[in-house]
């Protein structure tokens, strides 16, 4: 096996203005190293900056889509890593990835088939709009391996289903099957295997043709405003609304109204 092989690759191509990356390392459940994770937080932030996209994919090669950090190979070589050395990476690494897949200002869509777990599970928790097949299983893994929760996952959860349900994945370990988590509202849906590419390409193709400024800063709004009182969330919903008013698919919005057609939005 060469050394890519065994690293695996983040790939990524273009279809249309759409991104697709790719989580390639099927023989490790697509297990992210650190290679991986320096070329995944390049793609994104490159992403954050191209005004021809408008929707971003994110899958796993083969079985699974994401089984974490690859944690065993990052502590086999028998030498001790220099103190503070977790605090001083994993911003720049495996949280990166998680703060870029929230932040972006482009709808960003996960399908995962088989485990999500760890940094693999929070990144599916982070996007978007997360469709599961119902053989996915999301696992928070790390209490059950002895060292505390990372990866934005004491914040996301709680977020998304709940204290009990939070403490649940978190301080159990338990396991949760895409079904419970579509119901729990930690993912946006769960189908059938053979349903997922389908759903999540009609859900793409729904994103990426839709008012890119408009999406783009509703998502920043929602971010911004989980931490604001009301009085706060309106005066960010005004400066948006300030910014999206200014934009062609904004003008294309009122034409379509007026002419009682659906409109066609050019994303800019």
């Amino acid at each position: 096996m060469t050394d890519v092989e065994a690293d695996g690759s983040v790939t990524a191509s273009r279809d249309g203005d759409v991104l697709r990356i790719t989580l390639d390392r099927p023989s490790r459940r697509n297990a992210l190293s650190h290679s991986m994770i320096e070329t995944f937080v390049d793609l994104l932030t490159d992403a954050a900056t191209d005004d021809s996209l408008r929707a971003i994919y994110i899958r796993g090669a083969g079985a699974d889509f994401c089984a974490g950090a690859d944690w065993v190979s990052t502590n086999s070589s028998g030498q001790r890593p220099r103190t503070g050395d977790l605090v001083r990476r994993i911003p720049h690494t495996a949280n990166r990835v998680i703060e870029l897949v929230h932040s972006i200002q482009l709808p960003v869509v996960c399908s995962v088939r088989g485990w999500a777990v760890g940094l693999g599970c929070n990144l599916a928790l982070a996007a978007d709009f997360t469709v599961a097949a119902d053989d996915a299983v999301f696992w928070e893994a790390f209490v059950g391996r002895g060292f505390s929760p990372d990866s934005g996952s004491t914040w996301l959860l709680p977020r998304l289903v709940g204290l009990a349900r939070a403490k649940e994945m978190l301080l159990l370990g338990e396991k949760v099957g895409g079904s419970d988590a579509a119901d729990w509202g930690l993912i946006h849906r769960c189908v059938s295997s053979a349903e997922l590419d389908d759903v999540t390409e009609q859900l793409l193709t729904r994103l990426a043709s839709g008012p890119t400024v408009a999406i783009g800063l509703a998502k920043q709004a929602i971010n911004h405003n989980q931490h604001a009182t009301l009085d706060q969330a309106m005066t960010q919903e005004l400066f948006n609304l300030e910014l999206s008013c200014r934009t062609t698919d904004f003008k294309e919005g009122l034409a379509a109204f007026r002419e009682k057609r659906a409109p066609e939005f050019g994303g800019r």
